[in-house]
């Protein structure tokens, strides 16, 4: 099959390649836009406890206002605050609300902290619901212009902090990231190539053709996730951006090292190319299965974003296969030997190469090679036993210098952590009759006991006194593992068992999505990876035709994820300082060193299995494969 789809791209490189050019230009044209979420609740199922408790104030408390955003003043000398002091922030308030800036409803004259060091603002926001209205951080940064003449005068400094003033600095930082993950990729890659071989069509080939298929693939992203009404996480561009390069190098690269072989062995270039598709298409194509059925498994996924991201880097595979087995051949079909221009290292063996000394070494001494790997991949893996989930993304991720951290550094002067984004309550008759003061008094004497909780509101209650609202301030900031442990384990028990004879309470908010999330994370992890394991295992199975391969291939697999979560532990948190990494870490490093774990391991053992066919023994065929 593979040798007749060579000799058809060989024959008509011309066709295949306005073939992609059409297809390119239509899926383009035709595909929505790629649109991505940032809101985390967006990506639970509705069963959880936090977005059950979302749909309690979307019922019962629909006009309930929505502080996007807190302005956090102070005196410039850092003394404490004076009533003068209070009434020019108050002054500030009423000028704000007069120029009337688009996306805030009102701001607050605010409210002074205990030692007088701080006084917090609140912004009203209406409630956004459409994960691209940027109308919140456009908001944010008209806010923070309209005040800095307010402030001349005054003695007093501000800053603004908050979801929507986060997500403004995320998002100018999550920009430039991009940009450095794109260009770092292209210039790893060029670099590369450069160095292995000496050529720069090879090093410009992968970047000009990924840079073909990359908006095709995001525009069959954007169309499946339309149909399906799937919600894409705000950092798969990257993912794809890293994905396509990464496996559309890769396939490149397998074709062109048998390409040159087949060229080096005295065959012309149209049959070199035709041999070269014959051996390695197998390859290839088992391969891509391979991490497209390990990126699929994450649609078993409960939470959104996985449930998205999975088929969409799927596509991205997919695409990247099509284009390695057919565009790639048909580029390097019409330039021939020139591909490798200017360098002439393509005609000849090199006798010395590392890789052919490293291979003989494998070969003689194969038990002595397996027992140094495990050793030192064991030694790594167990450092993942250390590797702690942290949902401060904000907090780890954010220069410290940007004005959404300083601002909630500030507040936290003079108000708990958890100030900038409470945790929400709410405490429900369960046949709809009113609440009785006593009820509502009592429940939140409760809540205020807990350990963890710096304070809680007086009840608000629904306009037919069937629902109490309690805001929920944490001692610690909303998405430390410290206050996740006070709404798992705390604040959550203590709400249930405490809400009194005929009602039931419900815990909210962006603590409670964390906690949420990380449950059904947990639960993910126990579907999604044995699923993932048993079909990319019956893909091995059916391409080395053997019962036994499979297992010894994924248990290196295994132990490969181990030792990457461990020696990423051990760099970050052990030997840096931070206090935990990205609660998706563990899933994007399934993503990576699963799927291209078993690409590679494919790669090699499919050699392995051709040169054995050629009469060659075991310890002889390793050495060659590596080589």
């Amino acid at each position: 099959m593979f040798a007749s789809l060579g000799r058809f791209v060989v024959r008509r490189p011309w066709w295949v390649i306005l073939a992609w050019v059409i297809a390119a230009a239509a899926v383009i044209s035709l595909a929505p836009k790629l649109t991505s979420s940032s809101d985390e609740a967006s990506f639970l199922p509705s069963d959880y406890e936090s977005i059950r408790a979302s749909d309690v104030q979307e019922k019962d408390f629909p006009r309930q206002q929505n502080i996007g955003a807190i302005i956090v003043f102070q005196r410039s000398d850092g003394a404490r605050l004076t009533a003068r002091d209070s009434a020019a922030v108050a002054k500030i308030a009423a000028s704000l609300n007069k120029e009337k800036i688009k996306g805030i409803d009102t701001v607050a004259p605010g409210s002074l902290s205990p030692n007088k060091r701080v006084l917090s603002s609140p912004v009203a926001m209406p409630k956004v619901t459409d994960p691209n209205d940027k109308s919140p951080q456009d908001a944010v940064k008209e806010l923070r212009e309209d005040l800095k003449p307010d402030l001349r005068g005054t003695g007093l400094k501000a800053g603004v902090t908050g979801s929507a003033a986060q997500a403004l600095d995320e998002s100018d930082s999550s920009a430039r990231a991009g940009m450095l993950v794109a260009a770092g990729t292209v210039v790893i890659i060029i670099v590369l190539l450069l160095v292995i071989f000496r050529s720069p069509i090879i090093a410009l080939l992968p970047v000009v053709l990924i840079g073909l298929i990359s908006p095709m693939a995001t525009g069959l992203i954007a169309s499946a996730n339309e149909a399906f009404d799937l919600k894409a996480d705000s950092s798969v561009q990257e993912l794809l951006t890293v994905v396509l390069f990464g496996v559309g190098t890769d396939y490149i690269l397998f074709l062109l090292f048998r390409y040159r072989e087949a060229l080096r062995a005295g065959e012309d270039s149209k049959s070199g190319m035709v041999h070269a598709v014959e051996r390695v298409g197998e390859a290839i194509a088992s391969a891509a299965g391979a991490v497209i059925v390990a990126f699929a498994a994450l649609a078993l996924s409960t939470l959104g974003m996985l449930k998205s991201m999975g088929p969409a880097l799927a596509i991205a595979v997919f695409v990247t296969l099509l284009a390695g087995l057919t565009l790639v051949p048909a580029v390097v079909s019409l330039l021939g030997t020139r591909v490798f221009w200017p360098s002439k290292a393509w005609q000849r063996e090199p006798k010395g190469a590392a890789f052919a000394r490293f291979g003989k070494s494998v070969a003689r001494r194969p038990a002595v090679w397996a027992l140094i790997s495990a050793l030192v991949m064991g030694a790594l893996a167990v450092g993942a036993l250390g590797y702690r989930a942290n949902f401060d993304l904000a907090g780890s991720s954010l220069p410290k210098t940007k004005e959404s951290m300083v601002a909630m550094r500030d507040m936290q002067k003079g108000f708990p952590a958890g100030t900038v984004d409470p945790t929400s309550v709410y405490l429900s008759s369960a046949d709809d009759r009113p609440l009785s003061a006593a009820q509502a008094d009592s429940f939140r004497t409760g809540l205020g006991k807990v350990e963890g909780v710096g304070s809680v509101s007086a009840p608000k209650l629904s306009p037919d006194r069937s629902t109490a609202a309690y805001s929920v301030v944490l001692s610690d900031p909303p998405a430390s593992d410290k206050a996740l442990t006070t709404v798992k384990d705390r604040l959550r028990p203590t709400a249930h068992d405490g809400a009194p004879r005929g009602t039931k309470a419900l815990v909210g908010g962006t603590t409670a999505v964390y906690v949420d999330i990380n449950k059904a994370v947990d639960r993910d992890y126990s579907v999604v990876f044995p699923v993932a394991a048993v079909c990319i295992m019956v893909i091995l199975g059916l391409l080395l035709r053997s019962l036994v391969a499979p297992w010894y291939l994924m248990l290196s697999v295994a132990l490969g994820f181990g030792a990457t979560l461990g020696a990423t532990s051990i760099i970050f948190q052990r030997i840096g300082s931070q206090p935990g990494l990205m609660f998706m870490l563990p899933v994007i490093m399934y993503l990576f060193v699963v799927a291209l774990g078993t690409d590679y391991n494919i790669l090699m053992v499919s050699r392995l299995r051709e040169e054995a066919r050629e009469g060659r023994g075991p310890h002889d065929a390793a050495g060659t494969a590596i080589r």
